[in-house]
């Protein structure tokens, strides 16, 4: 996280654009942040037209008196590289820095994550900017991170990334005979003689749309696409870090993340930042477990360590199909459902509103009216009042998780890039069904890569496991013999890292489950068969995979159509712990059922007995334990506490037994 010792509270405030605005307007947002008790701003995210309006010149007057006026009115700053969006007068003069789409059609300027990654141009003229940048305001003691560009992403399919493609390819591949063993280009008769042949996977070769998402003729080629579209971003990201880490090499780096965002391995990026930042901004009707999921994921990139909320609105997104607001008391209750979660932010996108362009009515602390006497900016100042109380007393908090959910880019990109068995498999759903189990009965969750360790958790859970990847099937063995408990799913195993299948199915994971899989028979959206377990019945949707046992055991079996009597969930036991395969997609009443069990038998309980509206997580630092406790509902609700502890916005004390009374969407933290 942002390891200054100036830092002693929860920041507050997010993105400011004063450029935007004339200078008289400045000295008056100054007045309302202190009325709002704003302590953070991150300035300079789109400036890069400001400050170099041409080759040769650079232009920082402008600011030069934005960094003196945050420094003299005692506000941290959050500096961004302003490298989201190259000036016009540089995709005029060199036209390589714009992207190509997935037709091969070349852009024009204007919009925003619009440099192709892998220009020579924009490889050499930003970091060059974030370098003058960092040298310029080095002596700033105010400044608490670097934010490197803006929400990397997209995608591009220019000659620029074709030609770097093959060469990262060569560089991973060493031969194209290797390539063409990788890629299974015997098939269709697509062998590849030299490097030369290689070309991006996209609308004009390899891919495909279906309603929803797009296929791939070689899911070899676009799984490696993909890969390579990340690392070319995330060369970009280092270009930049390194270019103000050479000046100012005690100031934390991140850029801000986009929580399920698919196109980015962000697994990958955790590793080469110094501490994660993320946008959150669910839509009108998100639950609270896929909000929290977010969070969780952003958490488990960097292995638990606390993150920083980068942006959320204050009230309305610009974005969404349907832009509500947000009820008096949600902006509060997300806030602390992000702390609760790991984050040591609150800081929002915007202060102060644009008078143009598509982010005009994006919601922000002052509005168009430019002054306090509105609902927002005094749910604003409250929120900001008490993070001046709670102080300090949570920053730094972990969360201790028994459960670990496996999260996989490569499995996300690959499981929906194949061309069967059906357009309704849905990584993300289905890794958030398990989820929502354990956030609805307040048990925290973990989630996990695959190279993370797995020996701390009593269960581990991998949905949708379509690609086991090497060597992760050996650590699923060292963890299951040493005890280990562990869950999977249908269409799991079945490829390896290139998307070749291994053999029979699950693959290598055959031995661990004590199964094989026939055939899996997907089931178009107004049918679905049936399987009991314990006595109910439940619905098997979406895809069934028809198995048979080895050494497992069925704890259920298929209700109807010819595969009638085959298992649906089964359990095995490998060295000193067990595995169970879940062979369908099935409803909540069934998971509930399932891991009703599963938890019980393995001693995992919740972190307190509360009704199912009110999320829960514990967050524990040199301070104390610290307990949240978020009313997601529209009604008031009262419960018993099982322990004494004292609620720190209130500074009231409660002794077991007592009882609380939560108003909607209210917020207690409880110190135990």
């Amino acid at each position: 996280m942002i390891e200054q010792d100036r830092i002693k509270k929860i920041l507050f405030g997010g993105d400011y654009n004063p450029e935007q605005w004339p200078e008289e307007v400045w000295e008056e947002d100054m007045r309302l942040f202190k009325l709002a008790h704003v302590d953070t701003v991150t300035i300079n995210v789109f400036s890069w037209a400001m400050l170099q309006p041409s080759e040769e010149v650079y232009d920082f007057s402008k600011l030069d008196k934005i960094m003196e006026m945050a420094k003299k009115n005692y506000l941290n700053v959050c500096l961004a590289t302003s490298t989201g969006a190259h000036p016009a007068w540089m995709a005029r003069k060199y036209p390589d820095i714009l992207r190509a789409d997935a037709q091969g059609i070349k852009r024009q300027f204007g919009s925003r994550h619009n440099s192709c990654p892998n220009s020579k141009t924009y490889r050499c003229y930003a970091p060059k900017l974030a370098a003058k940048i960092a040298e310029r305001y080095k002596g700033y003691d105010n400044i608490v991170a670097w934010h490197i560009s803006n929400e990397f992403g997209g995608e591009c399919h220019c000659d620029n990334c074709q030609r770097a493609f093959r060469v990262w390819l060569k560089e991973r591949y060493g031969t194209i005979e290797k390539l063409n063993v990788a890629w299974n280009m015997a098939f269709w008769g697509h062998t590849l003689y030299d490097f030369e042949d290689v070309v991006l996977p996209d609308l004009r070769s390899e891919e495909f749309l279906r309603p929803g998402r797009t296929c791939s003729s070689f899911q070899g080629i676009s799984l490696d696409y993909k890969r390579f579209n990340s690392e070319s971003l995330l060369e970009c990201f280092r270009l930049e870090r390194e270019a103000v880490r050479a000046i100012t090499p005690n100031i934390p780096i991140t850029t801000n993340l986009m929580g399920t965002y698919k196109p980015l391995d962000y697994q990958k990026w955790a590793k080469e930042m110094d501490f994660i930042s993320w946008n959150n901004y669910p839509e009108y009707d998100a639950i609270a477990s896929q909000v929290a999921f977010s969070h969780d994921l952003m958490r488990g990139i960097k292995q638990g360590k606390p993150f920083a909320l980068m942006e959320q609105t204050p009230s309305v997104s610009n974005w969404h199909p349907y832009c509500a607001l947000k009820r008096p008391g949600v902006m509060r209750l997300y806030s602390y459902q992000a702390v609760a979660h790991g984050a040591d932010t609150i800081l929002f996108f915007q202060m102060r509103r644009s008078k143009g362009a598509c982010e005009k009515y994006h919601g922000a602390l002052i509005d168009h009216c430019g002054h306090e006497h509105t609902r927002v900016f005094k749910e604003m100042s409250e929120l900001g009042k008490e993070l001046d109380h709670l102080g300090s007393a949570v920053l730094g908090g972990y969360t201790q998780s028994e459960v670990a959910i496996v999260f996989d880019w490569d499995n996300w990109w690959a499981s929906e890039l194949s061309a069967g068995p059906s357009q309704n498999i849905n990584y993300l759903k289905e890794v958030q069904t398990y989820y929502h189990y354990f956030h609805s009965h307040h048990i925290p969750v973990d989630i996990i890569g695959v190279d993370d360790d797995l020996s701390q958790y009593k269960i581990v859970i991998a949905p949708l496991l379509y690609m086991c990847k090497e060597g992760f099937d050996q650590k699923l063995r060292d963890y299951i013999k040493n005890g280990g408990s562990f869950v999977t799913t249908y269409f799991s195993g079945y490829v390896d890292d290139h998307d070749l299948v291994v053999g029979a199915y699950p693959g290598h994971l055959k031995d661990l489950l004590g199964i094989w899989v026939e055939e899996i028979d997907a089931l178009p959206p107004e049918t679905s068969n049936y399987f009991d377990y314990k006595g109910q019945i439940y619905p098997a949707m979406i895809a069934c995979d028809l198995l048979h046992t080895k050494t497992a055991e069925a704890l259920s079996t298929y209700k109807q159509d010819f595969y009638a009597g085959m298992p649906a969930v089964t359990k095995n036991q490998y060295g000193d712990g067990q595995t169970y395969y879940i062979a369908t997609r099935s409803n909540d009443a069934f998971y509930e059922a399932f891991f009703d069990d599963l938890t019980k038998q393995l001693g995992i309980f919740p972190i307190i007995s509360i009704p199912r509206e009110i999320e829960t997580t514990i967050r524990q630092n040199k301070n104390g334990n610290f307990l949240f406790l978020l009313n997601h509902s529209r009604e008031t609700l009262k419960c018993e506490i099982d322990r004494e502890g004292k609620e720190l916005f209130t500074n009231q004390s409660y002794q077991k037994g007592d009882t609380l009374t939560f108003l909607p969407y209210d917020v207690k933290i409880i110190k135990f």
